[in-house]
């Protein structure tokens, strides 16, 4: 396995596709993840993580609309939700290249 801080924290910034494609903010980190986790040191951990963010900033934006129908505050989630998903990616992409172990809260584990 070798050590590639530079890979790690472009699979974090990938997550920002999603502001300009719309969809790329998990399929790009996916992919890099399952191609490059038996290759690259901490991938593994940083590709779960990864993934498990980027599936619970969907679950939370799905269920901001009901809330926008409900009770108007909907809007202000979504508002929020796109902050910490602009936000948190950035944060963790410096971390990586510092070495610094990564956080991504708010996020349901669904793989370990």
């Amino acid at each position: 396995m070798r050590e590639d801080n530079q890979l790690l924290v472009l699979t974090h910034l990938s997550q920002l596709l999603t502001y300009i494609t719309g969809f790329g903010g998990l399929i790009v980190p996916l992919i890099i993840w399952l191609t490059q986790k038996d290759k690259v040191f901490k991938m593994d951990d940083h590709g779960k993580k990864i993934v498990n963010f980027q599936i619970s900033i969907f679950i939370y934006a799905i269920l901001s609309i009901p809330a926008i129908i409900l009770l108007g505050l909907g809007f202000i989630m979504l508002i929020v939700i796109g902050l910490i998903a602009f936000v948190f990616p950035i944060m963790n992409a410096v971390r990586a290249s510092n070495g610094d172990p990564i956080n991504y809260p708010l996020s349901i584990t669904f793989l370990k």
